[in-house]
């Protein structure tokens, strides 16, 4: 690779809500990357707690300062959202073995389908058992969360946990 390409990465995820462990992520991309998209999409398989606009001013919010980092939302296949984005490869972070297992499996298929290369970025130990899923449930029923998350982002899942299980 040449010392002076540009290499456009893709991050995308549901982050809802975004995590300390995704800004984890963010941070360590920023250090190989020169331009990292934050890309917010809808699972259908999940019951979002936030919606998909309510997701990016978050997300763009705690990622103001760093004018390399981009915070869209996309649907439709991540493959073809990246390379609408002329994007060079995509960014998953990793916590466990058995993030392992299933991210290599959608890496290998993302290269034979669209030839996009996928990079994996170990997140901090501290957040190695962190997922927007189990922080949710265990929000929900009562637990503390303030330290997996981002304070803003903490009150605002509060609130709308508040909002839907009063």
């Amino acid at each position: 690779m040449s010392p002076n390409k540009f290499v456009r990465a893709v991050f995308p995820g549901s982050f809802d809500p975004i995590t300390n462990g995704h800004l984890d992520v963010i941070c360590r991309s920023l250090k190989i990357f020169d331009e990292l998209i934050v890309a917010v999409g809808d699972n259908p398989d999940k019951d979002a707690l936030f919606t998909g606009p309510e997701r990016v001013r978050m997300i763009a919010e705690l990622v103001k300062d760093y004018p390399e980092v981009k915070v869209e939302r996309f649907t439709g296949l991540t493959v073809e959202y990246v390379k609408s984005q002329n994007a060079q490869v995509i960014v998953r972070g990793l916590r466990n073995l058995t993030d392992v297992q299933y991210e290599f499996q959608l890496a290998l298929t993302n290269r034979a389908v669209a030839g996009i290369e996928t990079v994996f970025i170990m997140t901090a130990e501290k957040y190695g058992f962190t997922s927007s899923t189990l922080i949710r449930e265990v929000g929900r029923f009562g637990g503390d969360v303030s330290g997996l998350l981002p304070p803003s982002v903490f009150e605002k899942l509060t609130a709308r946990l508040r909002e839907k299980h009063p």
